[in-house]
């Protein structure tokens, strides 16, 4: 049972790993090369090139990965390229068969529609696979190796390695590709950002009452959940007394404060909406009484 649930977990992570590279690769073709759009990153230094000689963004795009994959490998070890490897050689490869497969053929010339669909498209697909344990690869290698030499803070670097790209490109693009291209890297990173927050929604219900072991037997009875018991003390009589911690879906609220209540109509609940983060834990989203 426990190998069966290992290889499907190993199966989804894969899957997402291919998924988010392919939805990478396809933005990037699609939108973000017609457009003449910006970005950061290895696709960005490749584009800049691609724009300037003419060579096929896929095949740059690989060897700016292979040539920091190997720096990786020689600074940071063997386990980070491997972690690192997918991704360096994935993205390139799906870019290139889409670069083949659409042959130059543009789905909208828009440049507003580009810059959104590219930076919605880039945003999940780095969600996808950061969420999936994969490193992207590319630039993300530098900041580390500097890290690691000189102890400079990675996320520092990393920005300033990503400024010097847009940089670098707005130097020969269209100032209206550029503040578009600047849009498009704003929306990418929030959308990133939602993805890797996404997850299941929970509430968390805390439960004051003088008939905390009922409430707590019945919720074990009824609602199957798991309850943790917290030891409070009252602030002005300074009397001890138990707190109920239990964390249910949203739709089974109602039925634990209907279950509370019943049992102690004077029981107080304090109810928290969070968001379980890849089964890392639980982030607060907001209190209410």
């Amino acid at each position: 049972m426990i190998q069966n649930t290992h290889w499907k977990q190993l199966a989804r992570t894969w899957a997402s790993i291919l998924f988010g590279n392919a939805l990478y690769s396809l933005a990037v073709a699609l939108f973000l090369e017609p457009a003449g759009l910006i970005t950061g990153g290895a696709t960005g230094i490749a584009l800049a090139i691609g724009r300037l000689t003419g060579l096929p963004v896929s095949g740059l795009l690989l060897f700016i990965n292979l040539a920091m994959l190997v720096w990786g490998w020689a600074v940071l070890g063997r386990a980070f390229a491997l972690n690192t490897l997918a991704s360096s050689v994935l993205s390139p490869a799906f870019l290139g068969l889409f670069e083949g497969l659409l042959a130059g053929r543009v789905l909208t010339e828009d440049i507003f529609l580009c810059t959104v669909f590219s930076g919605l498209g880039i945003g999940v697909a780095l969600g996808l696979v950061i969420r999936s344990g994969a490193s992207t690869g590319g630039l993300d290698i530098p900041p580390l190796v500097l890290n690691k030499w000189f102890k400079l803070p990675v996320s520092a670097t990393m920005l300033t390695f990503d400024i010097a790209v847009l940089l670098m490109q707005a130097v020969f693009s269209p100032v209206q590709q550029v503040l578009y291209g600047v849009v498009m890297v704003l929306i990418h990173t929030i959308v990133m950002d939602k993805m890797l927050m996404l997850g299941a929604s929970r509430t968390e219900v805390k439960i004051v009452s003088s008939q905390s072991d009922a409430i707590c037997a019945a919720i074990l009875a009824q609602l199957d959940r798991g309850v943790t018991i917290l030891h409070g003390e009252g602030g002005y009589t300074r009397e001890p007394s138990a707190v109920l911690l239990s964390i249910v879906s949203n739709r089974e609220l109602p039925r634990l404060e209907k279950l509370a209540h019943s049992i102690d109509p004077t029981c107080f609940l304090i109810v928290s909406h969070v968001t379980e983060v890849s089964g890392r834990g639980f982030s607060l989203d907001k209190d209410y009484l």
